[in-house]
């Protein structure tokens, strides 16, 4: 849950600050994947980039916000929580060639411990195939603009 998130950059020489992010407000269920969508430039991106921890204020813009996690308030920016919240950025840094077997696969194995085994990245990764519903599709390869 996230209430009053905002984000503000200074204005340049007497120019007045903008508002990039106005009390913004959401929740994910338990257990659900949630899209947050909206046009270009609305502050997805900055918002998620909040939510996750990888901004912070500093030099020109200013944040605030009210995380909760599990009904506790939480800072973002904290490793503890960063282990906790993530997302998948829009811009593609995987192969264009990618499955999403293999996409999750990747991801496990920069985010879990080193001592994870590829017998239990595997087991987890055929795990969230399942809960996303991704079955069907898993081993798919997930094309972009050069594939046609």
């Amino acid at each position: 849950t996230w209430r009053n998130v905002n984000m503000t950059l200074k204005g340049k020489k007497g120019a007045p600050d903008r508002k990039l992010l106005d009390s913004v407000w959401g929740e994910v269920p338990a257990k659900q994947t949630t899209a947050i969508m909206g046009p270009s430039g609305a502050g997805k991106t900055s918002l998620l980039n909040i939510l996750a921890g990888r901004a912070a204020s500093g030099g020109a813009i200013t944040i605030g916000a009210d995380v909760r996690l599990n009904n506790y308030e939480v800072d973002p920016t904290r490793v503890e929580v960063r282990q906790e919240i993530a997302f998948v950025a829009q811009d593609d840094s995987l192969q264009v060639t990618s499955t999403p077997r293999e996409a999750i696969r990747f991801s496990a194995k920069l985010r879990l411990p080193k001592t994870t085994t590829d017998e239990e990245i595997e087991m987890l990764t055929n795990r969230v195939l399942e809960e996303l519903g991704l079955d069907d599709c898993a081993d798919t390869i997930v094309g972009g603009a050069l594939i046609k």
